[in-house]
């Protein structure tokens, strides 16, 4: 398929969508500039159907990166706004009393989407923001005893802001955990920004996408071919073996408290995988494993108090485990 065209027809083809996938960045470059590193680990994340965590300050456009996301993929997205009056039912839908044929039936929620950007999670309360653990472990969501499949494909985006802490409720280790990766919005750079207020002043709107030429350039039928070619990617023994001996290297690091567990360990293997079918090939490196380290493990492992008042960051300490975990040949 040709990327800068609709993908009505396509035939799912892998290379082809490998092509489309690829073609995102470009696409999306049209309403957000300069966050390719946040793009790829949202399209690792729709391969390995997991979710992303976003942090960064207000306004480096994680929203309307949410929604180039979607149009460029032509899937369904809904927003909603975190607040500490929400109540898990505005998340999920809620049984509705239909007087005319005096019985209740289910009103949908925002949950049931393809792309749900929960902005600003952390500032609810834990009861509503464990509503999600259940639509995003088990793709459905039960109301009154009754099972309700979401659709697919389906992922979480929710965003935090690192700096403001009142009136926040930080999500606990278990509910951190179900999130794939955790990627960070920096600040744009000087020539960035720049762009960004060029762009504006030329008349560009972020709530009119299709008037910035955001198209489709890919659909479910492309998705679903690159996750089938994603779970064939081939994995050695050796590269298994790195997995788990970086993620140990965590549980016995003197900086943590808490390091990556097996179900971390799954999740690495599963990014790396998705990244070197993305890069073209069908085996995986341990450069693909290094690559996604960062993003995969960070927001698993807990500092100790001494190390944060050191200025050691999560980061750091991944970073160095990296450097220090023999790498297979």
């Amino acid at each position: 398929m040709d990327p800068t065209t609709d993908n009505a027809g396509s035939t799912g083809d892998p290379g082809s969508a490998r092509a489309s996938l690829e073609a995102l960045r470009a696409e999306i470059a049209k309403a957000v500039v300069g966050q390719d590193a946040a793009v790829t680990g949202l399209v690792v994340a729709l391969l390995c159907r997991g979710h992303v965590l976003l942090e960064g300050v207000p306004g480096v456009a994680k929203t309307l990166l949410v929604r180039a996301l979607a149009s460029a993929l032509e899937l369904d997205t809904k927003r909603v706004q975190f607040t500490p009056d929400l109540m898990p039912s505005d998340i999920t839908g809620s049984l509705v009393y239909d007087s005319r044929s005096a019985e209740f039936s289910f009103q949908p929620g925002p949950v049931f989407t393809n792309l749900l950007l929960a902005d600003e999670i952390n500032r609810t309360p834990p009861k509503t923001q464990s509503s999600l653990l259940e639509a995003m472990e088990e793709r459905q969501v039960t109301v009154d005893g009754t099972p309700r499949a979401l659709p697919d494909p389906f992922l979480v985006a929710a965003t935090q802001n690192p700096v403001e802490y009142e009136g926040t409720y930080p999500l606990p280790e278990a509910q951190l955990d179900r999130f794939l990766l955790k990627l960070t919005v920096p600040l744009p750079s000087r020539q960035h920004e720049i762009d960004v207020l060029t762009r504006h002043a030329e008349g560009f709107n972020p709530r009119d996408l299709r008037a910035a030429g955001v198209r489709p350039v890919a659909g479910p039928a492309e998705l679903a071919a690159a996750r089938a070619a994603v779970a064939k990617t081939t994995v050695s023994p050796e590269i298994t073996a790195y997995v788990v001996d970086i993620c140990r290297a965590t549980r016995d690091s003197p900086s943590l408290t808490l390091g990556v567990s097996p179900r971390g360990a799954t999740a690495l293997l599963s990014t790396a995988r998705a990244w070197a079918w993305l890069t073209g090939r069908d085996y995986v490196i341990p450069d693909d494993v290094k690559a996604l380290a960062l993003p995969t493990l960070r927001h698993r492992v807990q500092l100790r108090p001494e190390a944060e008042m050191e200025g050691v960051t999560a980061d750091s300490v991944i970073s160095a485990i990296l450097t220090h975990v023999p790498v297979p040949r």
